[in-house]
């Protein structure tokens, strides 16, 4: 059984805030938290969930300066039903949120979703368009080679254009657990009330009905494919992996591209783990988290 989740998401929810961030010619409200002081951290979730997946790993930093968030869609922020979502967009939602707390400086760790936002931070830097001095980077499970993303099949009927929008209607808190479950180590089940926990995340604001929307960011990579692999071989920022092999989307067959691309960078592969690392196996996230800002900025 893996470690259980030690806040509720709505315990979660309170400690944090909506803060109004602007995009575009709109604006829209995103749940933030900050605690701790110290080392400066941003962490960012994946897809479908929150940052509140992040919590067991939070708990286990208390020696940082911490920030987490809800990207547009996500959580506890806004969940319009008719956005056009995009990765470059929850870029910016980063920018805001950093600008919102004062930061200029930050380590980050990104699961998933938010390798891709990350990879676009990444290449904003190379351009000289990002303000914030980013000091070191550690990726979790996620699409950095979109060739290498194996779309379960659930995901594949949300991207489909006439399954996609019908999906959100009928999608209740039992099918999610069920789509859900595969992604995890066979070995090491999720509890009841930590799947619980993550359907909370996504039905909040009703946002079981915008998955379809949501993961067109499979798309995203897609397009951008070329700008973010190249943005995350050619920084100088310190990047460090820690992959759980067990993972059937983005598991240990991404890890040899990993090894010939970016050998420089270290490697944690977590051979009892799923899709989930910072839920299956937070306290060894905590240690790689712990050894990446560890290192002089």
């Amino acid at each position: 059984m893996v470690e259980s989740v030690m806040l509720s998401f709505e315990q979660w929810r309170i400690e944090g805030e909506r803060i109004i961030v602007p995009l575009g010619e709109q604006a829209f409200h995103v749940w933030t938290r900050r605690s701790g002081h110290g080392v400066p951290l941003t962490l960012l979730h994946g897809f479908p969930t929150s940052s509140h997946d992040w919590c067991e790993v939070a708990e286990g930093l208390p020696e940082v300066d911490l920030v987490t968030f809800d990207f547009l869609g996500f959580g506890d922020s806004d969940k319009p039903r008719d956005h056009v979502y995009s990765i470059h967009e929850q870029a910016d939602v980063v920018e805001a949120v950093w600008k919102h707390h004062g930061v200029t400086r930050t380590f980050f760790a990104a699961h998933d979703y938010a390798v891709s936002v990350a990879q676009e931070l990444l290449a904003r830097r190379a351009e000289g368009r990002l303000t914030v001095e980013l000091l070191g980077a550690v990726f979790l499970n996620g699409g950095i080679y979109p060739d290498l993303h194996r779309a379960l099949p659930a995901q594949a009927a949300l991207l489909d254009p006439e399954r996609g929008p019908l999906i959100g209607q009928v999608v209740t808190e039992e099918t999610f657990i069920a789509s859900l479950l595969v992604t995890f180590a066979p070995e090491r089940p999720p509890s009841a009330e930590t799947l619980h926990e993550m359907w909370c995340g996504v039905a909040n604001r009703d946002g079981q009905h915008i998955g379809y929307r949501l993961i067109q960011y499979i798309n995203d990579r897609k397009r951008h494919a070329a700008r973010w692999a190249a943005a995350l071989e050619e920084t100088d920022v310190e990047c460090r992996f820690i992959w759980g092999m067990l993972d059937p989307v983005s598991g240990g067959h991404v890890v040899p591209r990993i090894r010939e691309r970016l050998s420089n960078c270290p490697l944690e592969c977590l051979d009892d783990v799923g899709h989930w690392p910072a839920i299956e196996a937070p306290s060894r996230v905590v240690e790689n988290i712990r050894a990446a800002i560890s290192k002089p900025g």
